[in-house]
């Protein structure tokens, strides 16, 4: 019974930081469709505050145990490329 909740547990927090990533690529996709481009001081601002604030999130789920510092750092790493897309993406309009 414990360890089909711990599993629930991080199935749950994954699920969730995978969630919050998801809402950074839409908002920077709006943003860069509606509002600023790249190289924008405030697309750079809103981009370095969610991903810090993404980050803290996998350190905390990291530390309680929740999911490995591997999925995180694998998270950080496949949101950061997608972004890389979108703003290569961005570049050629």
């Amino acid at each position: 019974m414990t360890s089909e909740i711990t599993i629930n547990h991080r199935e749950k927090a994954l699920a969730l930081l995978k969630v919050d990533a998801d809402k950074i690529l839409k908002l920077i996709k709006v943003q860069m469709d509606n509002l600023t481009m790249p190289q924008c001081p405030l697309y750079e601002e809103v981009l370095d505050t969610q991903m810090f604030g993404l980050s803290r999130e996998i350190d905390f789920a990291v530390r309680l145990g929740l999911i490995d510092e591997v999925e995180g750092k694998e998270l950080l790493s496949q949101l950061e490329s997608e972004l890389s897309i979108l703003h290569e993406a961005s570049m050629k309009k």
